[in-house]
């Protein structure tokens, strides 16, 4: 684990790309896009897609998005994704042609469901549905975090489920994958086998993603201020990781 102060900026692309393969693999929110109040409320550059696009052709298709969001909710701000995909925290890999790659994402008993969206109601939390499982967003009133925390706890005794932990938000969803087993998913395969793998996000997830691409021979980088964490580098916003990233 590394503090804030000691992690320098990562070497440019541009020089990374010269002495080996790299394939990126980039988590969305609170890395390409700003966080907002609740998840549909983010800010996405009009370009961004087409941005992607250009470095996933210069990456020779070497790049994915790695993400907590469901692959149709990225779609809905983003349009077509026309390179590797990992939604709902890695449990659903998609390759560039569409091809799911791995066993299909499993979700969470109906009952359970139904618990979080009677819960959430009752508290004040915002829910977000999703494929896989769901979350209770509390960005818009930070102090109800504990009891959202109990709750998952009792979940999570009563029902197969696991805890994924955010910037205020707490997700509920099927045991078995994270970032870092999609991140191993798509280094298995063409294109992304042989090369080095670069994770980079910003938060509590994402460290399974870092963990994964340093033990593949690659490494992570953290956008923002977060302490302790796995990644070898720091950038320090969403803006510096654009600016990163830009030929």
């Amino acid at each position: 684990m590394h503090n804030h102060d000691d992690l320098p900026a990562p070497p440019a692309l541009d020089s990374l790309r010269g002495q080996d393969d790299i394939a990126l693999f980039l988590d969305f929110d609170g890395t390409l896009v700003e966080l907002a109040p609740t998840p549909d409320g983010i800010d996405v550059a009009h370009d961004l897609a087409d941005r992607l696009g250009d470095l996933g052709k210069a990456l020779d298709d070497r790049l994915a998005l790695v993400s907590g969001r469901a692959i149709v909710d990225l779609e809905k701000h983003l349009g077509p994704i026309a390179h590797a995909c990992a939604g709902s925290h890695g449990s659903d890999c998609r390759q560039a042609s569409g091809e799911p790659l791995g066993d299909p994402p499993g979700g969470l008993p109906p009952e359970a469901l139904s618990a979080i969206a009677k819960f959430a109601q009752a508290e004040g939390f915002d829910l977000e549905d999703k494929p896989h499982g769901a979350a209770l967003h509390y960005r818009a009133n930070p102090d109800l975090e504990p009891q959202g925390l109990a709750f998952a706890e009792q979940l999570m005794k009563t029902h197969d489920a696991e805890m994924k932990r955010g910037k205020c938000v707490i997700e509920l969803v099927a045991p078995g994958a994270n970032k870092g087993t999609a991140v191993a998913a798509f280094m298995h395969e063409a294109p992304f086998a042989g090369a080095v793998p670069i994770f980079i996000g910003d938060d509590v997830t994402d460290e399974d993603g870092f963990a994964k691409a340093a033990e593949l021979g690659g490494f992570g980088i953290i956008v923002g201020d977060r302490l302790g964490t796995v990644a070898k580098y720091r950038l320090a916003s969403v803006a510096a990781l654009h600016h990163w990233l830009q030929p």
